[in-house]
């Protein structure tokens, strides 16, 4: 199973920090962000690795590499304008292969242990949920009996996390260009094709100052 880290975001609300430095690259403890995603793919014994880029991209390659000094195969996706998490993911499609995999945020920290992922996927998407964190408060989807369904349907809604296994499939039809992910996944809840699972360990999504400073609490204190 192949693994595709979304890395494409411009990090508006880090600047300075990401002025000159791609977000991916941002460093929480001296590590850049994106670095605890390849180590902890390549502990949970994924070998091929997808990263998209557009924002200063060529740091990153440059800074990754072929992926060899962590033990994987990275394979870049360019750019030249964001597409938006749907449409990143669409045109490295040639990358991923036939074959289900999975897909990480790449500004989000976390303790999940991707090796989870690695079960076949029944439907078209598997998504990782999280408690709503006070940034979000409302949530995106209900998790109901392992299934995953619309915010519109009664329950209570928990957060998308970031981390999700999707079927090559759920792109079908799909033209070139930016385009969400968020609408493909809802068309496959309604038709009950959307598997889920909640994750209650260490989740933060690293879109401000103060959230990369809690990072490098967590850090700071597991050290």
């Amino acid at each position: 199973m192949k693994a595709m880290i979304l890395a494409a975001g411009k990090g508006e609300r880090l600047r300075p920090l990401t002025l000159h430095t791609p977000k991916p690259l941002v460093k929480a403890a001296g590590v850049p962000l994106i670095e605890y995603h390849v180590r902890a793919l390549a502990a949970a014994g994924f070998t091929e690795l997808v990263i998209n880029h557009a924002w200063l991209g060529q740091q990153i390659e440059d800074y990754l590499g072929d992926g060899a000094r962590f033990g994987v195969r990275i394979a870049y996706s360019p750019e030249g304008e964001p597409l938006e998490t749907g449409g990143g993911i669409c045109k490295a499609l040639p990358l991923l292969g036939a074959a289900p995999f999975v897909v990480v945020n790449g500004d989000i920290f976390t303790d999940y242990a991707f090796a989870e992922l690695r079960r076949p996927l029944t439907g078209l998407a598997h998504l990782v949920l999280v408690d709503n964190p006070v940034h979000h408060p409302l949530g995106d989807f209900i998790l109901r009996q392992g299934q995953v369904q619309d915010a519109e349907a009664d329950g209570e809604r928990l957060t998308y996390s970031g981390i999700a296994v999707l079927s090559p499939e759920l792109f079908v039809g799909c033209q070139p260009g930016a385009f969400k992910l968020a609408p493909l996944l809802r068309k496959a809840m309604a038709a009950d094709q959307v598997s889920g699972e909640r994750h209650v360990g260490r989740w933060i999504d690293v879109g401000t100052h103060e959230r990369l400073a809690e990072v490098e609490q967590l850090l700071m204190e597991s050290a």
